[in-house]
């Protein structure tokens, strides 16, 4: 059997559409996994749910941004976080800016249920018998740091004690990376969509699976990004101003050492 991981589409249906014709000219899959953060912070939140719903055999667990649009920060709260961090209120103002006009999309679309009802982690079975565990950020939360390639072996021990797992699939961070640690297995799937510079490439994974045993496949996808930042220019982006910079290679990782 083949399946395609995927995580990080936000929205955006032209770089899921490549990732999705790219599966298909290698032979298609059986069965695709979204690991969270499907249809905000991007242009087209439900023509993306739209596609993912389609594809044959689709397991998704929920991302942060998943839960965010689900249930929006009340203006008490987002006042007790500017006053925490003053400095960032531009990025805290344009996040709620554009998770509410997703979450708008969403309800018109009749979608909203659909998303709340999405579980944190999925668990499964390779025909091999390898124990898998879907997740957006790491072991038990869809939030957080994540786990990203900046950390050390003891670090990403921690994160995963207790998992019950041996091979595990996360998105969040954005950040590709595939590491074994005390013999699990921790892929990091990068993203579909937002990527940071200076790969623009959409990333995700192909499984090759039998009962003798699987291989995975990295794959990285180019696709238009200048078609995405013109669809965001048509629609008035409430978050224009802070996606463009990502979809032009404008911007690195915060965590990233330069």
């Amino acid at each position: 059997m083949r399946i395609a991981v995927l995580s990080d589409v936000h929205g955006n249906t032209i770089a899921l559409d490549a990732v999705l014709h790219d599966i298909e000219q290698n032979g298609g899959a059986d069965a695709h996994w979204i690991v969270g953060d499907m249809a905000a912070i991007g242009p087209d939140p439900v023509g993306a749910l739209e596609t993912l719903a389609e594809l044959p055999n689709a397991t998704f667990v929920r991302g942060n941004v998943d839960r965010y649009v689900c249930s929006l920060l009340s203006p008490k709260e987002t006042n007790s976080l500017l006053q925490q961090d003053p400095g960032g209120a531009e990025a805290h103002i344009g996040r709620q800016l554009m998770l509410t006009w997703a979450q708008g999309a969403l309800i018109a679309s009749g979608w909203m249920n659909w998303m709340t009802g999405l579980p944190l982690e999925r668990r499964t079975t390779l025909p091999d018998g390898t124990r898998v565990l879907l997740v957006h950020a790491s072991p038990g939360t869809d939030d957080g740091d994540g786990i990203v390639p900046t950390m050390t072996d003891a670090e990403i021990a921690q994160a995963i004690e207790g998992s019950n797992a041996d091979l595990i699939f996360t998105g969040h961070t954005h950040w590709q990376m595939d590491v074994t640690v005390n013999g699990v297995r921790v892929v990091n799937l990068g993203s579909v969509s937002v990527p940071w510079g200076p790969d623009l490439r959409a990333s995700y994974y192909l499984i090759d699976a039998n009962e003798k045993g699987h291989t995975l496949t990295h794959r990285l996808v180019t696709y238009d990004t200048a078609a995405v930042i013109a669809q965001l220019q048509r629609l008035n982006y409430p978050g224009i101003s802070m996606l463009v910079p990502r979809f032009r290679g404008e911007r690195t990782p915060p965590w990233a050492k330069t």
